[in-house]
């Protein structure tokens, strides 16, 4: 069995401040490690359940939180930024699961801890075929149009709940819950951890309770930006046009274009966020 383990930040066990997901921020180093330690739990569970490979993508930010020294030494990890799939990279169609851990909620659910989509204040909505996408959503449907189902998600509970909305009965662990964007209830890590390796575990031994997202080609992508500036900007890429005064479509057969072009995206948008501070 050939494992591949995606690993977002905002949803990992104890973590509920901005602060927390940011290199140089008051606790960051401190997240890391609770991350390394919320992979680590999905990486033994699946190598106990009889994986012979698992590989590993840091999902979050630049892709170098997951503490390289730390993780499980039988895992091989994919880091670093722009890489071109970015939560997806080094997912392709010779895996026979995806498991996504630390995942968050999309951009405005209700009591969704540190919520957004893809971006942390650019994007206001994404939608994906006319159905509104947050990175589950969007993660999934990449892994399925690769044909490898999803098999288990772990974050706070109304991740836990998108997952399930979207994909049925998949097998979810809920680490903390949500009382705001920037607050919870958190099970402390050490018992969160455990649950991650319980949940993993079932998965890994019911496969069929993994579900294939299979979403129908041509893939048409939709983004509400928070900036004009944004999405003129945005629509200048070939194949990009705007919809709106801060809305650009994109429309592929190729559901990599997507996923490729939301790192384009990130780019473009984080430079122009950046420049224009509090206009941005």
């Amino acid at each position: 069995m050939k494992v591949f383990v995606s690993v977002d930040m905002e949803g990992v066990s104890g973590l509920t401040d901005p602060e927390e997901m940011r290199a140089g921020g008051r606790g960051y180093e401190r997240g890391c490690e609770l991350m390394t330690g919320d992979a680590n739990a999905a990486i033994r569970a699946a190598f106990d359940a009889g994986a012979e490979r698992v590989v590993v993508t840091d999902s979050h930010g630049t892709g170098k939180n997951l503490r390289a020294d730390l993780i499980d030494e039988r895992c091989t990890l994919v880091r670093g930024p722009f890489k071109p799939m970015r939560m997806g990279e080094g997912l392709d169609a010779s895996f026979d699961v995806a498991l996504y851990v630390g995942y968050h909620a999309r951009a405005g659910v209700e009591r969704g801890v540190l919520n957004h989509t893809w971006m942390g204040r650019e994007i206001q909505n994404l939608y994906l075929n006319g159905e509104v996408a947050g990175e589950i959503r969007l993660m999934a449907g990449y892994a399925g149009s690769l044909g490898v189902p999803v098999g288990f998600l772990a974050g706070d509970r109304a991740a836990c709940e998108e997952a399930r909305d979207l994909l049925g009965a998949v097998e979810t662990v809920a680490v903390k819950d949500g009382h705001d964007r920037y607050a919870a209830e958190v099970i402390p890590p050490v018992r969160a951890q455990e649950l991650i390796y319980e949940g993993v575990a079932r998965a890994l031994n019911a496969p069929d309770g993994w579900k294939r997202l299979a979403l129908d080609a041509p893939y048409t992508m939709a983004v509400e930006w928070n900036s004009t500036a944004i999405a003129q900007s945005c629509s200048l890429i070939p194949g990009v046009k705007p919809s709106g005064p801060r809305t650009t479509e994109f429309t592929t057969d190729d559901y990599a274009e997507i996923v490729g072009l939301l790192g384009v995206f990130a780019t473009i948008a984080g430079e122009i966020g950046c420049a224009g501070r509090q206009y941005g």
